[in-house]
């Protein structure tokens, strides 16, 4: 690794922790701040933070004369090649983020740019909103009458790091993400981060903007669903811990990829019973499990954008391509797909239905009781070939991963195609939307 002359903007938690793990891995580092006792500390050997290792490598890197402070951007910028900003971003009293500190630090750096002619890095490192990284690289061009990706580029690079380990997930993160459209700045970034114990995933802008707020949301929902768990378990005399011990183990499907695509409702037999049951333990034993309770409406909810979605296609021919809950399965109960088509009969769409599955089951009588005494005007719509369902509509609903469906939307571009479980990888046609995607 070629060692690297970088700047660091913003002294603070995730500014500290840069600035000294960066100079332990062989760069030279300069910390910026407003702030003169962050600079004093820095210039002495100390590190502006509490935690845990960062004062043994703070002192180490100073000793070695690989770290400084100093309030001069203009200085810093000049003598580095990459700027990493982490300035705070204090939520504002509406919710929002306050980005005044982001867009301080990018004047200064505009400031500093305009007498440079060497390529520079400006890494975007704080936890901002979508289209701060835009945004940034408006200011520096517009300050320093440089031209974005040709003598700077901007690349949101978020940080994961948690207080009292931030050492450690600095070196050893799940990811290191890097966002840009340039790919000279991505390939500097990653020879920076290339002593980091993680694989280095580069990705669009907008998708390194928004990873650390799906992270934490998701570490919150985490929190509250155990606490809920640990409330009804005390109720009925159960060790929640040994349960959710248990919960752990399953990384097959409790915790794994495998349920977080986004895509349409949930459906089958399972989890909407166990999931009602659980919520009339939590009732029987009066207890309020908000969490638990807000499943099966956000589930509603998923469904009703599906039917919005097919409806504002403005097609009155409708084809319906999988009607049991999941593809290789006859079991119509609780599914999804069902409810939404019921809904565009009510309104009174032309339907036609292609299931292989449901089609056997109904000619066999395995699953013909249900059909008949729960879905019959459902049933009367099915047909068993494919194409003639192609052929009789002008909208096509794909509710099940098929690789047949897939291929529809190729041969067929004058048809209209909603995906609810993405059969493409990428939108590649014009006819074609994914129902989260």
């Amino acid at each position: 690794m070629k060692s690297k002359n970088i700047s660091i903007f913003g002294l603070g938690y995730v500014g500290c922790v840069s600035l000294g793990c960066l100079a332990k891995n062989g760069h030279q580092v300069i910390g910026v701040d407003v702030v003169q006792h962050k600079i004093d500390l820095i210039n002495n050997g100390k590190p502006t933070i509490i935690e845990k290792d960062i004062d043994t490598i703070i002192a180490n890197a100073h000793k070695e004369g690989r770290i400084s402070a100093t309030t001069d951007n203009i200085k810093a910028v000049k003598e580095t090649e990459v700027s990493i900003i982490c300035v705070g971003t204090p939520s504002t009293g509406n919710g929002h983020l306050n980005l005044e500190y982001i867009y301080n630090t990018a004047r200064g750096i505009g400031e500093a740019l305009r007498d440079k002619n060497s390529f520079h890095v400006v890494a975007i490192r704080s936890t901002v909103l979508l289209g701060t990284n835009k945004k940034v690289g408006e200011i520096i061009e517009e300050i320093s009458g440089k031209k974005r990706n040709e003598d700077f580029a901007v690349v949101s690079n978020p940080e994961f790091l948690r207080e009292g380990s931030a050492v450690k997930d600095y070196y050893n993160p799940p990811v290191t993400v890097i966002g840009s459209e340039n790919e000279r700045a991505l390939d500097i970034m990653s020879e920076i981060y290339s002593e980091i114990n993680a694989p280095i995933e580069r990705t669009e802008v907008k998708e390194a903007e928004i990873i650390k707020y799906v992270n934490n949301s998701f570490h919150a929902l985490k929190i509250t669903f155990a606490n809920e768990v640990g409330n009804i378990c005390k109720k009925l005399g159960i060790d929640s811990h040994k349960v959710m011990d248990l919960f752990c183990k399953d990384t097959h499907l409790n915790i794994s990829p495998y349920y977080f695509k986004p895509g349409f409702a949930y459906g089958g037999s399972c989890l909407p019973k166990d999931l009602k049951a659980l919520n009339t333990i939590a009732h029987d034993a009066y207890l309020n499990s908000p969490v638990l309770e807000s499943i099966e409406r956000s589930n509603q909810n998923q469904k009703r954008t599906a039917f919005e979605l097919i409806v504002s296609k403005g097609k009155r021919k409708i084809g319906i391509l999988g009607l049991s809950f999941k593809k290789g399965t006859d079991d119509l109960r609780y599914s999804p797909i069902v409810e939404v088509t019921e809904s565009l009969l009510g309104k009174g769409y032309e339907i036609s239905i292609f299931d292989e599955k449901v089609n056997l089951s109904n000619i066999t009588g395995t699953n013909k009781h249900y059909i008949d005494t729960r879905i019959p005007h459902l049933s009367k719509l099915l047909k068993s070939d494919l194409e003639e369902v192609v052929e009789a509509s002008d909208l096509l609903v794909i509710s099940q991963n098929d690789e047949r469906f897939r291929d529809l939307i190729d041969r067929y571009p004058d048809k209209l195609f909603v995906d609810l479980v993405r059969v493409v990888d990428e939108n590649r046609n014009h006819n074609y939307e994914g129902i989260g995607w």
